[in-house]
C-alpha cells in the first residue's frame, strides 16, 4: 500500500526550486510512496516538466491560493489564510488523503494549524517539536525544542514517553535511554520543576536513566534528551552556531598560506568524512509529535538534499506506526500506573 505524503510547497526560503525537486528525489529512493505538492500551480509546472515521466506519474498538485508569510502572526494564519499552502496540506491529513504532511514555513503558524486542524492525542496536553541531532555515538532525539517555552513536570513526563516511543520505533531499540536535561546529574539539583518531572518519568515505565547536563547531549548519554521548549530551543540554536564557528574556522586555518593549503589535500578525506557526520542537512526534519497526525518541519533554509531528508523523515514515521504506538503506550501508562494511583490515593 503506497504511502501518500503531501508537502507545502510553498514554505521555507526557496519554496518551490527546492521542495518539488527534493519530492523528486525522494520519490526515486521510495517506489512505493505518492506525494501531493501543494501550493502555487503555476510556481511548479516548470520543474515538473524536469523530473522523469514515472516520478510524475506519482505526483498530484493540488493549487492553492494563498502562502503563509515566513514572519506572519500564527492566529493570523490560522484565521485568514485558510487556503494557503500549508492549511491545505495539514487538511490532507485529517481527511486521510494523505498520511503526513510536511513544511519548511512559519514554524508557529504550522504548529498553531497542525493543532488546530489534527487535534491531540489521548493524554497529550501538547505537542512537541522532536528533532535529531549528532553526537559522538551517533545520534539524539531532543524534545522540546520551542514548542512550549513554559512547561509543567506533567508535559516534561509526556514529553518522555512520546520521544522514548519514538526511537523505540524508528531505531529498533526496546528500551532507549531517556534523560533529563539538568544543571547537574546529581537528584537535588535543578528547579523544584525539572525534580517533579524526574520523579514522574522513574514511574513513567519509560528507561529513565537521571539527569544530564549539556555536554552529556552530544557524547551520547542518552537516546532521548526532556527539556522545556525554551531550553531545547537555546541549546539547538547553540550547536547550530558551534557547528558553523568550526566549519568557517577549519576552512580559513586550511587557506593560511600554501604549506596549509597542501595540508589540506591531505587531510581532504578525513574532512569529507568529518563533514559528512556533522552534516545538519541529514538530520533535517523535527516531528510535531503529539498530534493526531504526522507533521513534520523543515528547517526554513533547507536545501534539495535538506528537504529530501524531511521527506523521509515523514515516510519513516508513517511506515512506523509511530502514533499507534504511542496512543497504546499512554493507554499502558494510564491503566498500570495512573489508575492504581488514583485508587490507593483514594483509599489511603
Amino acid at each position: 500500500m503506497s504511502i501518500h505524503i503531501a508537502v507545502d510547497c510553498m514554505g521555507g526560503d526557496h519554496g518551490p526550486a527546492v521542495t518539488v525537486p527534493a519530492a523528486g528525489a525522494f520519490l526515486k529512493n521510495h517506489p512505493d510512496a505518492r506525494v501531493v505538492l501543494v501550493g502555487q500551480e503555476a510556481e511548479m509546472t516548470s520543474l515538473l516538466e524536469k523530473l522523469p515521466d514515472d516520478t510524475r506519474a506519482r505526483i498530484q498538485v493540488r493549487h492553492t491560493a494563498e502562502v503563509v508569510g515566513m514572519d506572519e502572526a500564527p492566529a493570523m494564519a490560522l484565521k485568514n489564510k485558510k487556503d494557503s499552502s500549508m492549511r491545505v496540506a495539514i487538511n490532507l491529513v485529517k481527511t486521510g488523503e494523505a498520511a503526513a504532511c510536511i513544511s519548511a514555513g512559519n514554524t508557529g503558524a504550522l504548529m498553531a494549524t497542525a493543532r488546530f486542524v489534527l487535534k491531540m492525542l489521548p493524554g497529550i496536553d501538547r505537542p512537541a517539536i522532536c528533532a535529531v541531532m549528532p553526537t559522538m555515538r551517533g545520534q539524539v532525539y531532543m524534545l522540546d525544542l520551542g514548542a512550549n517555552i513554559d512547561c509543567s513536570a506533567d508535559h516534561l513526563v509526556q514529553f518522555g514517553i512520546m520521544g522514548s516511543v519514538l526511537v523505540s520505533a524508528l531505531e529498533h531499540r526496546e528500551a532507549p535511554n531517556v534523560g533529563l536535561l539538568n544543571i547537574g546529574e546529581e537528584a537535588i539539583k535543578g528547579t523544584s520543576l525539572v525534580k517533579e518531572a524526574a520523579a514522574g518519568l522513574k514511574e513513567s515505565g519509560v528507561n529513565f536513566s537521571g539527569n544530564i547536563e549539556g555536554d552529556g547531549i552530544f557524547k551520547g548519554e542518552a537516546d532521548v534528551v526532556v527539556c522545556d521548549g525554551f531550553v531545547g530551543n537555546v541549546s539547538l540554536k547553540t550547536a547550530e552556531g558551534l557547528a558553523q564557528m568550526m566549519s568557517t574556522t577549519l576552512r580559513e586555518e586550511f587557506g593560511r598560506g600554501l604549506l596549509s593549503r597542501l595540508s589540506a589535500l591531505l587531510a581532504l578525506p578525513v574532512l569529507r568524512r568529518f563533514k559528512r557526520r556533522l552534516d545538519h542537512r541529514a538530520f533535517n526534519g523535527a516531528i510535531l509529535i503529539g498530534l493526531r497526525g504526522v507533521t513534520i518541519k523543515s528547517h526554513g533554509s533547507a536545501d534539495v538534499f535538506g528537504f529530501e531528508q524531511a521527506i523521509a523523515r515523514a515516510y519513516e514515521t508513517v511506515s512506523s506506526d509511530v502514533l499507534q504506538r504511542i496512543s497504546e503506550r499512554l493507554h499502558e501508562l494510564h491503566r498500570d500506573v495512573l489508575q492504581p494511583r488514583v485508587k490507593q490515593q483514594a483509599n489511603g
